[in-house]
């Protein structure tokens, strides 16, 4: 008996290391991005890219509406595709998919997506009903990076991985099911400069889904410019 309870003292001890070193880990990450005062007196973040596939480039414009919705809009030759996340679901138009309405996007997609819509996931993430774990360090590249595995409130999971060196996020690993099958997103962020606000940013984040890899250029940056949230709703058909 005596065995079994120094083992359950030796777990949970073990336990609450690993936890306070995750939170460790990720209380420097916040301090890196510009700070937890700063992150959160941010309610929007509009970006100007470039987006680059298959050797093409197209003018992509993003807004982020702190925890509330996210807007991605591309025009590829006059073909825009949009994709928006809000904190109740999601929708999208992609005229190469053979259509230029805009549809609901699936609701396991939504799960995996539904972060998009925060600045930085992990500020306040607990209260968020989100869990993080860290597990060790992975070789990035050139970096041996701490490995957390973050699950949303709706046990979706990402595994990202920080730089000791900066505590910057340089390689985030999306995993879920689109359209029936298992997809797996390796999205890496590099060039992190900060503006005036204080708000540190990847101006190179390089997405590798698979069977085809995208590289976003960030050309502007603008924290709390105002945002017209009717850009986040539906078209009506």
């Amino acid at each position: 008996m005596k065995k079994i309870l120094l083992a359950l003292s030796a777990f949970v001890a073990v336990s609450a290391v690993n936890a306070q070193t995750a939170d460790e880990v990720i209380t420097k990450h916040i301090d890196a991005m510009g700070g937890k005062e700063k992150l959160s007196q941010i309610t929007s973040v509009y970006v100007e890219s470039g987006t680059e596939v298959m050797g093409n480039e197209s003018a992509t414009k993003t807004t982020i509406l702190n925890g509330k919705a996210f807007r991605n809009e591309s025009d590829f030759n006059g073909q825009k595709i949009v994709q928006v996340v809000t904190d109740k679901g999601g929708w999208a138009i992609n005229p190469f998919g053979g259509s230029t309405d805009a549809v609901a996007i699936p609701d396991e997609q939504f799960k995996i997506g539904q972060d998009q819509i925060y600045v930085d996931p992990f500020l306040d993430y607990a209260a968020k009903g989100a869990k993080a774990e860290l597990q060790g360090k992975e070789k990035v590249g050139a970096v041996e990076a701490y490995k957390i595995k973050y699950t949303n409130k709706d046990n979706a999971e990402t595994t990202y991985f920080i730089d000791p060196s900066t505590y910057y996020i340089v390689e985030a690993v999306k995993k879920g099911n689109a359209m029936g099958q298992e997809v797996t997103v390796n999205i890496g962020y590099s060039d992190y400069r900060k503006n005036d606000f204080g708000l540190s940013w990847p101006y190179i984040t390089n997405i590798d889904m698979g069977q085809f890899a995208l590289k976003v250029n960030a050309k502007k940056v603008e924290v709390n410019k105002t945002v017209d949230p009717s850009i986040f709703e539906m078209p009506k058909k």
